[in-house]
């Protein structure tokens, strides 16, 4: 799983086209833009990557406490250029 999109928007006159890809961890700027136009021939303006930590949780039982925490993972923003105007997700 390198990336699953989870959002989108497409283009309207004042914004480009916009996706949200949640992201491994260890995956780049770079390479999510290089990932997008090689396999699927997207044209690819800007990345904005944001880290986030996973949640840590509490399950209490009758007889003891157990605590685990879900796996960190990056959000990949990425703005499209101009000449993509549908994403293909519908509007919002």
């Amino acid at each position: 799983m390198p990336m699953m999109m989870t959002s989108a928007k497409n283009a309207t006159a004042s914004q480009p086209a916009r996706a949200t890809f949640r992201v491994l961890p260890r995956m780049t700027k770079h390479e999510v833009k290089e990932y997008l136009t090689k396999i699927y021939g997207l044209p690819v303006k800007k990345v904005n990557t944001q880290n986030y930590m996973g949640k840590r949780k509490m399950v209490r039982g009758s007889r003891k406490v157990l605590y685990f925490k879900y796996s960190d993972f990056k959000k990949a923003i990425v703005t499209f250029d101009r000449s993509l105007t549908d994403v293909g997700k519908g509007m919002r």
